[in-house]
């Protein structure tokens, strides 16, 4: 499992207030592209948000599933771009004085990025993901 972690400069709860808002989904996880829908009981577990992953011409509309969630602490989801897979994707929001410790562990769980050896996908994914916590804090450090 790759795990990242960054801490931001905003509360935990602004922190959740983000990732609460689906629509906000493609502008801070790199590799979402846009948002199609967003259900309205989201982030409840079962809900999904569906998005398309890649770029113009070439898009994959899927979809991302909340597993488990404990709220303004944990969210654990199924982020699904097939055909390029599925992965399990976990944000866990710790308070740090003023600001918020964020962790995020992800796994691939089926297809092709399943099959590439760990410490291969474990650079990849903690590019991706770095770079995913860091558009997270603009948005939470920014947002009125």
């Amino acid at each position: 499992m790759a795990e990242q972690t960054r801490l931001l400069h905003a509360t935990p709860e602004k922190v959740w207030d983000v990732l609460c808002d689906g629509w906000l989904y493609p502008v801070w996880v790199v590799g979402a592209s846009r948002m199609r829908e967003v259900e309205d009981d989201w982030p409840a577990v079962g809900s999904k948000l569906h998005h398309s992953v890649g770029v113009w011409p070439g898009l994959i509309d899927d979809n991302t599933e909340v597993l488990e969630v404990e709220a303004g602490k944990r969210l654990k989801l199924r982020a699904r771009g097939w055909p390029i897979g599925e992965a399990t994707v976990e944000l866990i929001l710790e308070p740090q004085g003023a600001g918020t410790l964020v962790r995020m562990r992800e796994e691939p769980v089926a297809g092709p990025g399943a099959l590439i050896p760990p410490p291969v996908r474990g650079l990849s994914l903690k590019w991706r993901n770095s770079e995913a916590l860091r558009r997270l804090a603009y948005i939470a450090e920014r947002r009125g």
